[in-house]
């Protein structure tokens, strides 16, 4: 008898876990990902930065040790009749490839698609911002710091040139936000001081946001901390910025006028990708467009029916269960996966899953720089700051890696680096 047939579509937070504990005794298994590489998006900021290798923030899809098939393609479409998913083939440089499209037969289906960076229709971010999703926009932020370091180096480059092209504006006043600021505020303090002496002093980080304070998800006090602490290291904060547009130099801000930039970061916000914005399903109305599901992260059909797609299931930041909203993090993705892989290991019967997913509440923890972060509370506990918060944040960072050797090497790295210092400046 052959093995039912598990299709994953998405390789991040949701559809790696699954791939890597279904049991591939029982279930055939094939991830449908446009990327290879699931990563670790929590360590992409301190990857940037040089804390660590970049190829300790991912995880390759394949590996000798799991066995599931991997495609590396894009999900246009599903037909739920016919239990199949329209493929076409993710390759940009070849489109005699890329058209070649194909269908994939499922007996269940977990659709983990991800979404994509929210630039608001803003005329000119797609064109000239940098995101932060995946390892090759870490890498990309890099790279472009160091150049824009080196152009500012020149001896013809004039003083107001110099701080234009090291003004880094970082779109964005969230958590993803403030660790990139806090991360970049330290190595500017550190390394950049010791290697480019002479410019080093013109590098100033300024996060831009929409709402009226920064790290809205916190309580009032643990904000205003986190707001003080970056505006003693000289950090600009810009709330109630609206941005209008961006070239290739600037942006243009409501009642702010031009303001110049050498590198921009957009890390303001996701919006849903094609697949969930195509596909005949029940769907939230308002802000980010999510899949909806019953508690049992089975797809419910249509907006005005509670039937529910018994063989295929949603979750991660595309997915969100009907009348209860969880928020887009990487642990509400991992806890739903844990739950899909007990279900199909152990519980599947043929039957409706007796127990809905409970989701059980976690520290929200940010890095602010400078060996400092912030910890909301948890129930009637009061939040904290402080040297205990930065370490619990940098040990959590630690845990996201579902690698001992990854972990190993971070820790490793960490060591050599307080020893010697970062080697930041090989490429």
């Amino acid at each position: 008898m052959s093995q039912p047939h598990v299709v994953i579509v998405g390789s991040g937070w949701a559809g790696f876990y699954l791939a890597e504990y279904l049991s591939t005794s029982t279930y055939s298994i094939t991830v449908v990902s446009p990327r290879r590489t699931s990563a670790y998006t929590p360590l992409l900021a301190s990857a940037a930065c040089g804390l660590f290798n970049f190829y300790l923030a991912e995880e390759p899809v394949r590996s000798k040790y799991r066995k599931c098939r991997f495609i590396k393609a894009n999900v246009l479409g599903v037909d739920f009749d016919s239990r199949s998913v329209h493929c076409a083939p993710a390759f940009e440089d070849d489109e005699d490839v890329s058209n070649e499209m194909f269908d994939l037969q499922y007996d269940f289906l977990v659709l983990a698609p991800g979404c994509m960076p929210n630039t608001f229709n803003t005329p000119g971010v797609a064109e000239n911002a940098l995101f932060m999703k995946n390892v090759s926009d870490a890498m990309s932020v890099r790279k472009l710091l160091f150049d824009l370091l080196e152009k500012a180096s020149l001896p013809n480059c004039p003083v107001q040139r110099k701080r234009e092209l090291l003004h880094v504006a970082i779109v964005g006043g969230g958590p993803t936000g403030v660790e990139i600021t806090a991360e970049l505020d330290d190595l500017a303090h550190k390394e950049l001081k010791d290697l480019y002496p002479e410019v080093a002093e013109y590098l100033q980080i300024s996060i831009y946001d929409v709402a009226p304070y920064i790290l809205g998800a916190y309580d009032q006090k643990l904000h205003e901390y986190a707001n003080e602490a970056l505006l003693k290291r000289k950090i600009g904060i810009e709330t109630n910025s609206r941005i209008e547009k961006v070239d290739k130099h600037a942006m243009y801000i409501k009642d702010k006028g031009r303001v110049p930039y050498g590198m921009l970061l957009w890390v303001t916000g996701n919006k849903a990708v094609p697949l969930v914005m195509d596909l005949s399903v029940k769907k939230t109305e308002k802000g980010l467009i999510r899949m909806l599901t019953d508690s049992r992260l089975r797809v419910l059909k249509s907006k005005d029916s509670a039937e529910v797609y018994e063989n295929v299931f949603a979750l991660g930041d595309a997915a969100d269960i009907e009348g209860s909203s969880l928020p887009t993090t990487a642990e509400v993705a991992v806890q739903k996966a844990k739950y899909l892989v007990n279900f199909f290991n152990s519980q599947y019967t043929g039957q409706t899953l007796s127990t809905p997913f409970t989701y059980r509440e976690t520290q929200l923890v940010s890095y602010i720089g400078s060996r400092d972060g912030i910890i909301a509370g948890k129930g009637d506990k009061e939040g904290w700051t402080g040297r205990s918060a930065w370490l619990a944040w940098r040990s959590g960072s630690v845990m996201w890696t579902r690698s001992w050797r990854n972990r190993a090497m971070i820790i490793l790295t960490w060591i050599v680096n307080v020893l010697f210092g970062k080697e930041i400046a090989k490429m």
